[in-house]
């Protein structure tokens, strides 16, 4: 008896436990968000559990065969993978899972499917579990779109496009055609910005972006790389599709201005660069890189231009690559040599002073001009530290001739319009003037007309302070730039130095001599002294002579030499024998 009533209450337990069990398995399928789908294959039954009526409303499970039922809620292009997937009941070593579109309100279900096996490996359950991933999909979708196309014009942006052009080159290996790539550049996008502001550059940039976009097909990607630069690859140009016809065709559809939001209408021009695989280069990035090169030429060359690669502009590109790495050296090192030029006065052909000129031997031996490396150092910045040094070593070195021989000659000094623009440049010249403890009024320093172009009431204040110094200014190059006679009255320059252009074709051009009279009849009575550059001739110097040039400076009297080699021209003059 007492056996038999140990039973029934341990019977009794464990009921309330499978009904607790059963209460708390119900109640978390209840609460969850997702649907389940029990299936006992062994008999064939079948149950809806959880949050099935959010997914499947109004759907009854009673067999297995009901799973059909499920089909009209899934959308029409993913509804074959869907049954494929809850309909197996092969094993399977681990869940299986996809991810479908519904027809409801796209919303996306992740369907990840168990099947539950005996010691036999034969399936005995299936459980199938819906979950609504459809903020994911949307956060992933996001994602995928940020990584694939450029937010700002809905092009593809740099990286991928850099995948889609490696793809375009395995198939052109294969099938033995051309890659082309075309690099677009918006010409003066950075005035654009700084005088309408970034929302309005943003939306020109978007505007030519989708322009770009519609020449887009099979064979024709187009991207935005940064700022107002794009890159256009064709497979197997041909057709319409090729540089030359796009080019032309964007070009004529330019000539319209674009109309912004704000109503305001923007006219513009590009430059183009192209480059074709396998001519210019034999992997994606060299392609690409080769395109921009080009670009870069084209842009040089003027508004609205195209180049196309050829080996020429490559080694050149490389040179000025190499000379910049080089110049970096040179100037922690302070690897360069001061040469002197003299200047005589035309009518007595006494020694009015000299012109200091850099000079750059590198490492090998080698000398590099600089019209190849003042560019560069121009544009990386390199001729702040390069034009102060100029300074301080070419006063030093005339701080000893004026110590050795008391000479009186003007030491002509070239500033970079870069460096004059800076900052501290008249402290920094001042500072070392006053270093090495020369008279001001023996310094003359040589500007070029392009230190005008950007703020011409800054320029001419600080020009009059070095003139308050004592300071002798020249304007030099003149005749070449923006040259107006008529502007000058207003300058405060001492010298204007004549172009050596004007020089080289007085003998046979005409106009070039008309010139050359009336510039220096016009300094003479604006009362500026004229120095005639490049003078190789005594024809050159007869002439100028005869129109009243003030001095001469050329290889006629003396090419540029040491600083101890103008150390004898002092002794001569000096009577130092």
């Amino acid at each position: 008896m007492d056996e038999l009533k140990y039973q029934v209450d341990l019977l009794s337990a464990m009921n309330e436990r499978i009904q607790a069990d059963e209460r708390m398995y119900r109640l978390v399928c209840s609460t969850s968000s997702n649907a389940f789908i029990y299936i006992d294959l062994t008999n064939d039954t079948i149950k809806a559990l959880g949050n099935f009526d959010s997914f499947f409303k109004d759907v009854t499970l009673n067999r297995v065969s009901d799973l059909t039922r499920l089909y009209p809620y899934i959308s029409d292009s993913d509804v074959l993978k869907f049954g494929e997937l809850i309909t197996g009941n092969e094993a399977v070593s681990e869940s299986r899972s996809d991810v479908f579109k519904m027809k409801k309100g796209g919303m996306h279900v992740e369907v990840e499917v168990v099947i539950v096996e005996d010691e036999s490996f034969v399936p005995t359950d299936k459980i199938i579990r819906f979950r609504d991933v459809t903020k994911f999909k949307q956060q992933n979708d996001e994602l995928t779109y940020l990584a694939y196309f450029d937010a700002n014009t809905g092009l593809y942006n740099r990286n991928y496009f850099v995948r889609l052009l490696s793809e375009f080159i395995r198939r052109a290996e294969e099938e033995k055609t051309v890659v082309s790539v075309m690099f677009f550049d918006i010409d003066g996008f950075h005035n654009i910005n700084d005088g309408m502001g970034l929302v309005e550059g943003d939306e020109l940039v978007q505007q030519f972006g989708q322009m770009l976009l519609e020449y887009k097909s099979d064979r024709l990607i187009v991207s935005h790389f940064n700022a107002d630069v794009y890159c256009v690859a064709i497979y197997d140009p041909r057709g319409k599709e090729t540089p030359d016809v796009l080019y032309k065709t964007i070009k004529e559809r330019t000539k319209m201005p674009f109309k912004l939001s704000s109503g305001n209408e923007v006219g513009i021009s590009f430059c183009c660069g192209v480059a074709e695989f396998p001519e210019a280069a034999q992997n994606t990035l060299e392609l690409i890189n080769c395109a921009e090169i080009v670009m870069f030429k084209a842009k040089k060359r003027g508004r609205g231009q195209i180049q196309y690669f050829d080996a020429d502009i490559l080694r050149d590109f490389l040179n000025t690559v190499d000379i910049e790495n080089r110049l970096k050296e040179a100037v922690f090192n302070r690897n360069f040599m001061m040469k002197f030029q003299p200047q005589y006065y035309t009518a007595t052909k006494k020694l009015r002073g000299v012109e200091a000129l850099i000079r750059w031997k590198d490492n090998d031996g080698k000398m590099i001009p600089p019209s190849e490396f003042i560019p560069i150092a121009e544009k990386n910045g390199a001729i702040i530290p390069i034009g102060t040094w100029v300074i301080d070593e070419s006063i030093r070195i005339y701080s000893e001739w004026k110590r050795k021989y008391g000479t009186d000659i003007k030491l002509s000094l070239n500033v970079s319009a870069i460096q004059y623009r800076s900052d501290d440049f008249l402290r920094t010249i001042m500072s070392i003037i006053n270093k090495y403890d020369i008279d001001k009024t023996d310094i003359e320093l040589e500007i070029t007309e392009s230190v005008f172009i950007d703020d011409v009431k800054d320029v001419t204040d600080k020009l009059m302070v070095l003139r308050d110094y004592g300071i002798k200014i020249s304007l030099d190059d003149f005749g070449t730039g923006y040259s107006s006679l008529s502007y000058l009255k207003g300058l405060p320059i001492d010298t204007l130095k004549i172009d050596k252009s004007f020089i080289d074709e007085m003998n046979t051009d005409e106009n070039s001599l008309v010139i050359l009279e009336t510039i220096i009849y016009m300094s003479k009575k604006l009362g500026l002294e004229t120095i005639a550059e490049g003078v190789e001739s005594k024809e050159q110097y007869d002439f100028l002579s005869g129109i009243d040039c003030d001095i001469i400076q050329g290889f006629y009297f003396g090419k540029p030499v040491s600083d101890t080699e103008i150390e004898e021209l002092l002794k001569l003059e000096k009577g130092i024998y």
